[in-house]
């Protein structure tokens, strides 16, 4: 753990106090690391990512990033990209950089407000696709949910904003706060069709959502906070023709856990940029 403490940096993602968001961690020299020591130290951090840099960082070149959960790689991680955003405006300046990711470049800003310091990340582009039927019957029995719970104005999809992500509208928001899931099962099947997170899903009000995003995937019970699903949820709502480009919406995430989040989201013409806060964790 000598190399962690003197390497990791921190960070609650999407939210503006330490004690909220989804904490990742960033690793800005990892060039020496080969994938069994980044695997090895995003399990022994044991958040639900952590983000490794394996190149240069300047804000002329594409800086190459992996993301690790504690059982796997994944392709891209919304709130690990956030708090890398941020942490490269603690360490390189604020402004504008291009990451290289699995899924292509991504592009991140890194700010600050009156709050503290923010990030944004336009999002690879964004798609949807069917979820079939014999997967959302899977889908539902592993979440103890029926077709009953969801809204039919919204009909179950795949959204994708870098990762593939189902999505299921809840018609009732105290639906979601009584989450609770066979973890075995789930994590099969999200692994079987590479679903990184599940959003469950319900509005609160114009522009504004509630989620709670499971990730068996990455053997984590529940994500406080999901970037990449938001912009994949973005997409879905694109599909179905519910905003158009420019409209911005806001979900909030983590209430359930305690750890409060605010992901803002806005459509581009094929992306959508998402923007959160992102706060350094102090050492324990």
């Amino acid at each position: 753990m000598t190399w962690l403490a003197s390497n990791i940096r921190r960070y609650a993602a999407f939210s503006d106090t330490p004690t909220g968001g989804n904490p990742a961690g960033v690793v800005l020299d990892a060039a020496t690391l080969d994938d069994a020591q980044m695997q090895d130290i995003a399990a022994q951090v044991g958040y639900s990512e952590t983000a490794f840099l394996t190149g240069p960082i300047t804000q002329d070149t594409v800086i190459p990033v992996r993301y690790f959960a504690p059982e796997g790689e994944v392709d891209f991680c919304g709130h690990a990209t956030i708090a890398t955003a941020v942490a490269l405006g603690d360490v390189a300046g604020y402004g504008a950089y291009q990451l290289a990711t699995r899924v292509g470049i991504v592009r991140i800003t890194a700010d600050r407000d009156a709050t503290g310091a923010t990030g944004t990340l336009e999002s690879p582009p964004l798609d949807c696709f069917p979820l079939q039927v014999a997967h959302l019957d899977a889908l539902l029995q592993a979440l103890g949910w029926s077709e009953a719970d969801l809204d039919p104005e919204y009909p179950p999809a795949i959204g994708f904003g870098g990762n593939k992500h189902p999505i299921l509208v809840s018609r009732d928001p105290q639906r979601l706060r009584t989450l609770d899931y066979n973890f075995d099962a789930l994590q099969a099947l999200c692994r079987e069709h590479q679903w990184i997170t599940v959003q469950l899903i319900t509005s609160t009000g114009p522009g504004t959502w509630q989620a709670r995003d499971p990730f068996p995937w990455g053997g984590v019970v529940e994500d406080p906070a999901t970037g990449a699903a938001a912009a994949a949820f973005a997409g879905y709502l694109a599909f179905l023709e519910r905003i158009i480009p420019g409209d911005s919406f806001v979900i909030h995430q983590g209430v359930d856990m305690g750890r409060p989040s605010t992901l803002e989201v806005t459509l581009h013409s094929h992306t959508a940029a998402v923007s959160g806060h992102a706060t350094p964790i102090p050492a324990s």
